[in-house]
């Protein structure tokens, strides 16, 4: 299979990619939120020359290509303007073989458990809790995230004592429900080691990114510490940091993002190392943009698939520009579950009336 186009349609919050092979055949992908006008210009600049016209059936070695030819920019947006790219790929396979994106992986369709994934920090611990409890009673969740500390908060909460709050607020409201908790790199060693034994004592079972994630001494200190299952990787776009970070067993549970990481093919290779490792894999996915979905079919076909999946509660009032992506919505829950349909592909169409209001821009095999 040989792209001859890369397409991207794109606004400031998300955009999508559209990949053409030879045959003419066409896959649907996307580039990470946020931002996404500037690595769209990345993914035309500084990807698509490297594999247009290029053979993708060793994918592995075609974005090793990217990534050496484009040395010089070892950062996030080159990888997130991977992404794009890989995942229309993907989309392409499962089209060309009517099947979806899972089974290619080696899964299934089916459903997966899902977590309800809290965004806010601005909400009052009360609030919070009454709206885990009704999502509890409306679709079935039986596990809940929210947030401790502030974010990148060098040691700070969000306001005092909310963390000290929302811990026993959150176990009161939900007794048995799973409990998790993102405090998005706040702390340093020592409090992150006294806001985990807090989260013991009330039966939380992952504790997300408790010290800046670049920091894994930092993490391993906590780890050790703890036992609480201490997590993180989801800034993480350098596979040799992925590689030391599970090779030292920072974490006890590794949280890629697939489109901060590269997509598809690269996530894999870090499952495979947290599988040689024996560690589970829980996927970072922070909204409902198309990385949820992704996340769907790659969780239904890793064998070290953590628990769950994370699903985003937020709508229109934290995430407008979620509103309209698609034709069907893919994000029903029932029962606490998500599903992946039997569709080909990821199993999803782009709404046209989206794309038409996009930014366009298109890159061809000369």
């Amino acid at each position: 299979m040989t792209p001859i186009r890369i397409e991207t349609f794109t606004n400031e919050f998300v955009g999508f990619v559209r990949v053409t092979d030879q045959d003419g055949h066409q896959g649907w992908g996307q580039i990470s939120t946020y931002h996404s006008d500037i690595t769209c210009q990345i993914l035309h600049r500084q990807v698509a020359p490297w594999v247009l016209g290029q053979d993708t059936s060793d994918l592995d070695d075609l974005l090793d290509l990217v990534a050496e030819r484009e040395h010089k920019f070892p950062g996030s947006y080159l990888r997130r303007a991977m992404a794009g790219f890989d995942t229309a790929l993907w989309d392409l396979r499962g089209k060309r073989a009517g099947k979806p994106v899972a089974e290619l992986l080696g899964g299934s369709a089916g459903t997966i458990r899902a977590y309800a994934s809290s965004m806010k920090r601005d909400i009052t611990p009360e609030d919070e809790a009454a709206r885990m409890q009704q999502l509890a009673g409306d679709k079935g969740f039986t596990a809940f995230k929210v947030r401790a500390g502030a974010e990148v908060g060098r040691g700070q909460d969000e306001w005092p004592g909310r963390t000290e709050e929302i811990i026993p607020t959150m176990r009161k409201a939900l007794p048995e429900a799973d409990l998790l908790i993102d405090a998005n790199s706040c702390y340093a060693p020592e409090r992150a080691i006294e806001v985990g034994h807090m989260l013991q004592d009330h039966g939380f079972g992952h504790y997300e990114e408790p010290c800046p994630y670049w920091e894994l001494e930092q993490t391993k200190q906590v780890s050790d510490a703890l036992d609480i299952d201490v997590t993180g990787g989801e800034q993480d776009c350098d596979l040799p940091t992925w590689r030391r970070m599970i090779d030292m067993r920072a974490v006890d549970i590794v949280q890629p993002d697939i489109l901060y990481l590269g997509g598809i093919a690269r996530t894999l290779r870090v499952c495979r190392m947290a599988e040689a490792a024996g560690l589970p894999v829980t996927p970072h996915c922070a909204n409902l943009s198309l990385v949820t979905l992704f996340t769907m079919h790659l969780l239904r076909a890793t064998p070290n698939a953590g628990k769950y999946l994370e699903f985003s509660i937020e709508g229109a009032d934290y995430y407008p520009w979620q509103e309209g992506l698609f034709v069907e919505d893919p994000y029903g829950i029932e029962d606490g579950q998500a599903r992946v349909t039997d569709r080909p592909g990821w199993g999803v169409e782009i709404n046209p009336e989206w794309l038409a209001r996009s930014h366009y821009q298109c890159s061809e095999q000369r």
